[in-house]
């Protein structure tokens, strides 16, 4: 009954928006993926956790994971640009938050690739997108911890020719997604959504392109009851 009420849901909400509006919509959605995610660990610079989220956004990632175990992101909203709105951020705050996050990701499926500067990892541009791919990036100050290094399938690198030896992470994960988010859509893989997570993510964002949409939601269901 549920899954009739949300497609009834949206085709409402749906009359109200634009037909270019709509068209944009399905066409970010049909982009949008969960076949690879990233997991940012302790980040304590707004600007830097809120720029992920914004790059995150652009390339069509829906699930970014916060370990939060002592240190609690902050919104930019200057830097988000509003990108927030559109993807899921799922956080762990328990004391044994990477942990949680690690072991909630595994029972996922997803490969646990750490980034880390050391010659004995693989290049961003090596790894391969056949199974699902959660990338975890460390803090400013110290990088990846050493438990999420001892948890890692792999250590991943992104190639650098000068002096200095880290990039900023909003940098990193420009680079790594637009490493592997084209390779993913070149691929046979079946990473788009599932037709029941887009009908659930549809009637999230339908619902935020409203104005009251809960006033909406609420007389229109006293139409159908």
């Amino acid at each position: 009954m549920n899954e009739v009420k949300n497609k009834l849901l949206i085709n409402h909400f749906s009359t109200y928006l634009t037909d270019h509006r709509k068209e944009v919509l399905e066409q970010v959605l049909n982009f949008r993926t969960r076949h690879i995610t990233l997991v940012l660990e302790e980040i304590y610079q707004p600007h830097n956790a809120s720029a992920v989220i914004r790059t995150c956004e652009c390339m069509g990632i829906q699930d970014i994971h916060f370990i939060e175990n002592e240190v609690k992101y902050e919104v930019n909203k200057r830097v988000l640009k509003g990108s927030n709105k559109w993807i899921d951020l799922i956080k762990y705050k328990d004391k044994n938050a990477a942990a949680t996050c690690f072991q909630h990701l595994k029972s996922q499926g997803y490969k646990i690739l750490v980034t880390d500067p050391s010659p004995d990892g693989v290049s961003i541009h090596d790894v391969s997108i056949d199974t699902k791919i959660a990338l975890v990036m460390g803090n400013e100050l110290h990088g990846t911890s050493e438990f999420a290094l001892s948890q890692a399938d792999m250590k991943v690198f992104i190639p650098m020719y000068g002096f200095t030896e880290s990039l900023n992470i909003s940098v990193s994960a420009a680079i790594c997604l637009n490493t592997l988010i084209p390779k993913l859509h070149k691929s046979e893989v079946n990473w788009q959504l599932s037709m029941e997570e887009k009908d659930e993510i549809r009637l999230r964002w339908v619902r935020k392109m409203m104005k009251r949409p809960e006033i909406m939601e609420r007389e229109f269901l006293k139409t159908i009851d």
